[in-house]
């Protein structure tokens, strides 16, 4: 058919193409001659027919098995062969190198640039928006504001965003004050974020003018925040008179006070850092803050035993008030504020939780049992009516050094209940000595106090304040005394001083006295009683021989020695029970309320919680949370037996039990259900957030359905929404009890080792449950035939039983070949799949042969005709020549006639001339002839 060209290459013919279409061969990577040619990214390659004249496209069977080393010698010797080929390779390959190298230069280019930020604030509201960041031109309106709040936010901060509606109300209110920014400090192409890290957002910073910043952690509400900014604006308040001396050192919060003189000066020396300590305490502690004040009058100045100009005075509501130690510690700000929040004394300390989940109320619960008083707290409101009803309960519980019998009506005086540690009072304790004589029934009773002013300069605000280590000097030096004490006999109360056993510089004061049962003028003796030497600070005229010491046992105390028991003043020092007490704001915590068992709309809610002995008590909430309630609630605690009962928490969501297969219990259900004694119960102990006991549902369906009888209770409690009592709790979860009745206290726990399954809980059912009494039961006439029905009631209950666990076998097998089967199903369904795959993959290349075939047939079959054309002018031209040859040979023979003819013997020599003209043109013309069929020779051998 063709010739070889030389190219050394095969063309593909329609059989070879045929071949292609049986079998369905798997494609392999690197396969010559023909090659694969993956797509980048993708996992399967795709067949690429190989150009025309290279060999097959696509693989054989055959083909496939050889090692890899001859298809790549193949394809090397092919290249060899055919070195356009090879440029070509080279040529792609670089094309792909260019290509991937434009493309990763390019990848960078793909991420989005950020959109700018929005405003975060209204055009209209008050607070100046720096939304790209802009913190040195918040730093430059600083410097122009006496006071200037920061707001350092970030957009998508939900924190952020509920603040900000917060901070925009205090804004409203204080912008003719305070300079109000809000900076965007997540905004990347900011100066806040270049220069500044935050945690956390939102971030509030105050600054008082060069002072600062002093960051607010407090709730983010407008009131609290408000509240922060005024005391930042006024840090520093002015006592002008006496009224306001007894306001400032009632309140609850520690107060420091500092005495300047301004007539000499506008600023007298000290004023400037004393004013700067108190915007420290506010930059140390946020929550318990100390308020500041300033006396500028000497004589009110002198009824806090304050004489010169320049000292600091720290108030306490109990202990003995202090004067700044100007020769001890430098005069500084952060040395002030340092002395006065370590002396300071807290009676009521507020708590603020951040959260649901804040570890800051379990570590005050670990000091020992506390009081939480839920209120309603406005903290710009000017007059807290309950909030001081409740101090004034605090302060009675805590004033150990009053006497439960003094006249408190006395609140006009400043040596009233308000001042009352403007009275330096000492440390003191009651030591009760043996019995000097059993018959007479006598004993001695001293009260013994450190005195350290006894032969020093006494300092009338700087009394030393109580601790352990003192008290327990003067024992062990009182004690070594003892004898001189035994000895002494004497019903009015006699005051000696002695010197400490460890220190000459320590001095004790024992105040002693007989108290007998049988002394009769034991009480009207008590007027010309001495009282403790002066040296103690006590005030002369108080009648110290109605101080009642602290005795445990109450059998020593006479019965002529009237004692108001019912009475809270000094309640924490004569109990063993001490509370710790706290003020939570129900506006922010009242779900630590709710939690502890708190139903009331008014959000009024006191508790008491002993963390170690796990215990807690609530107020009754349908009484008002007001000082007389409060007070016999505290009372109620601190008794030995206490008549308070637990609180046990309840699911609210659960009601009565309604009639199911499993019975769900509550708190309040649990003695109607579980402690019924005319039923066996058998109860589980879950939690909704255990895995394993959502799986026992289903034993303990088929359980109840098996035991369908009245006399048994399958019931279930979640313990982790309900409290019982001790002896009913358990160590942890899934847990089963069995509640035998008539024997509730002989309940059974199902033993940790065993499976639960439903043959295990029958067995354990059968064994403790309750039997039939024989005598009351089983007929008199028959005993032995109802023993033996109830052992074959239990055989049957047994074979019943193997029946089911045999059928959950053959049910187990058939799930097995089940998964089995689908397992298989899937594995076909995957090689479907593939060979489906492979199928697609098969016919786009004979797609692509058939477009090469079809272009080829096209090809030829415009070369044939273009061969017909010229062979019907080559038969044209053969026609021409036929026909010149046929005149040819007639003008020979015509010629030869003439010639042989005599007649023109006269006419030869011109016939011989015309002969050679007519040789001479044949001659011509033969020529022309063989020229002719030497080119169309020439032309065929070329075609």
């Amino acid at each position: 058919m063709c010739a070889d060209g030389g190219g050394g290459g095969r063309v593909t013919t329609l059989p070879a193409l045929s071949r292609l279409s049986h079998g369905s061969p798997v494609y392999r990577r690197g396969c010559a001659p023909f090659a694969l040619v993956a797509a980048p990214g993708c996992d399967e390659e795709k067949p690429r027919p190989a150009p025309l004249g290279l060999g097959p496209p696509l693989c054989s069977i055959s083909g496939m098995q050889r090692p890899a080393w001859l298809h790549v010698k193949r394809l090397l010797s092919l290249m060899g062969r055919r070195p356009d080929l090879l440029c070509g390779a080279i040529a792609l390959s670089c094309a792909l190198v260019v290509a991937l190298r434009f493309t990763c230069s390019r990848a960078k280019d793909v991420v989005m640039p950020a959109k700018p930020p929005n405003p975060f604030f209204p055009a209209q509201s008050p607070v100046v928006d720096l939304f790209f960041g802009q913190i040195d031109y918040a730093d430059h309106l600083r410097r122009n504001s006496d006071i200037t709040l920061f707001f350092l936010y970030a957009p998508w901060c939900a924190q952020s965003i509920a603040a900000r509606e917060e901070i925009e109300h205090v804004a409203n209110k204080l912008a003719d004050q305070v300079l109000f920014v809000a900076v965007n400090c997540w905004w990347h192409q900011g100066k806040c974020r270049k220069q500044r890290s935050f945690f956390y957002f939102p971030v509030i910073n105050l600054y008082h003018r060069s002072f600062g910043p002093i960051e607010y952690k407090g709730p983010l509400t407008a009131g609290y925040i408000e509240k922060f900014v005024r005391r930042v604006m006024s840090p520093v308040l002015y006592v002008p008179s006496v009224e306001k001396l007894k306001d400032f050192l009632s309140n609850l919060e520690p107060g420091v006070l500092g005495f300047f003189e301004f007539n000499a000066s506008p600023q007298p020396p000290g004023y400037l850092t004393f004013f700067r300590s108190a915007l420290h305490s506010l930059q140390k502690d946020y929550i318990h803050t100390i308020r500041f004040g300033v006396i500028t009058h000497q004589a009110l100045a002198k009824e806090i035993s304050l004489s010169s100009s320049g000292s600091v005075y720290l108030h306490r509501s109990l202990s003995s008030s202090l004067v700044y130690p100007n020769h001890e510690m430098n005069f500084t700000a952060a040395n002030i504020c340092k002395w006065a929040l370590d002396n300071r004394q807290t009676l009521l300390q507020w708590i603020r939780p951040h959260g649901g989940k804040s570890l800051l109320l379990n570590n005050e619960l670990k000091k020992g049992p506390a009081l939480l008083m839920f209120i309603p707290f406005n903290p710009v409101a000017e007059e807290q009516p309950l909030l001081d009803e409740i101090m004034e309960v605090v302060l009675k519980y805590n004033s150990c050094t009053e006497s439960p019998h003094a006249d408190h009506q006395e609140q006009g005086d400043l040596d009233s209940a308000s001042f009352i540690a403007l009275r330096p009072l000492p440390c003191c304790n009651t030591v009760v000595l043996p019995q000097w004589h059993l018959l007479s029934r006598v004993q001695n009773v001293c009260e013994l106090c450190v005195n350290q002013s006894r032969g020093v300069s006494p300092r009338t605000v700087t009394a030393p304040h109580c601790n352990f280590l003192d008290i327990a000097a003067a024992l062990e030096s009182f004690y070594l005394k003892e004898q001189f004490f035994l000895n002494f006999m004497s019903t009015v109360k006699e005051c000696s001083n002695f010197l400490s056993s460890y220190s000459p510089y320590f001095f004790y004061t024992a105040c002693c006295q007989t108290i007998s049962r049988g002394l009769i003028a034991f009480t009207t003796s008590q007027d010309n009683a001495s009282s403790v030497l002066s040296s103690l600070g006590k005030v002369p005229h108080e009648n110290l021989s109605h101080i009642m010491p602290h005795i445990e046992e109450q059998g020593q105390v006479p019965s002529t020695y009237h004692w108001n028991n019912d009475s809270i003043t000094g309640l924490r020092c004569r109990t063993n029970k001490t509370l710790n007490m706290y003020l939570l704001d129900s506006n922010l915590s009242w779900l630590y309320a709710e939690r502890l068992g708190a139903s009331g709309h008014e959000r009024l809610f006191a508790a008491i919680i002993d963390l170690k002995e796990e215990i807690h008590y609530i107020l009754d909430q349908n009484q008002p949370l007001v000082g007389p309630a409060l007070e016999v609630f505290i009372q109620n605690f601190s008794k030995v037996y206490s008549p308070l009962r637990r609180h046990l928490a309840s699911d609210p969501a659960l009601g009565t039990p309604r009639p199911q297969l499993i019975i769900e219990v509550t708190t309040s259900t649990f003695r109607h259900v579980v402690l019924d004694s005319r039923k066996d119960v058998l109860l589980l102990f879950y939690t909704t957030w255990c895995g394993f006991c959502a799986t026992l549902n289903h034993i303990f369906i088929r359980l109840t359905q098996l035991l369908a009888t009245d006399s048994l209770i399958v019931a279930r409690i979640n313990v982790a929404q309900n409290d019982l009592p001790w002896e009913f709790m358990v160590d942890g979860v899934p847990t089963i009890m069995f509640f035998p009745q008539n024997r509730k206290d002989n309940n059974v726990k199902y033993p940790e080792d065993k499976q639960i399954t439903v043959q295990n809980l029958l067995r354990f059912i059968l064994k403790y449950a309750t039997r039939p009494s024989t005598s009351a039961d089983s007929p008199a006439s028959c005993p032995m035939h109802y023993i033996q029905y109830k052992e074959d009631h239990v055989s049957y209950l047994e074979r019943e039983i193997k029946r089911l666990r045999a059928e959950i076998d053959v049910l187990h097998e058939a799930q097995d070949q089940l998964a089995e089967h689908i397992s298989e199903a899937r594995k076909d369904a995957q090689d479907l799949k593939v060979q489906k795959q492979k199928i697609e993959y098969h016919n786009k290349a004979l797609e692509g042969h058939k477009e090469q075939l079809q272009a080829l047939y096209e090809q030829k079959a415009q070369e044939v005709g273009t061969m017909a054309d010229k062979i019907k002018e080559l038969v044209a031209a053969s026609e021409g020549l036929l026909a010149e040859n046929a005149l040819l040979k007639f003008l020979v023979v015509s010629l030869e006639a003439k010639n042989k003819s005599p007649e023109n013997r006269n006419n030869l020599e011109d016939g011989t001339s015309d002969s050679t003209e007519a040789s001479e043109g044949s001659s011509d013309i033969t020529s022309t002839e063989g020229s002719v069929t030497l080119d169309y020779n020439k032309e065929n051998k070329t075609d």
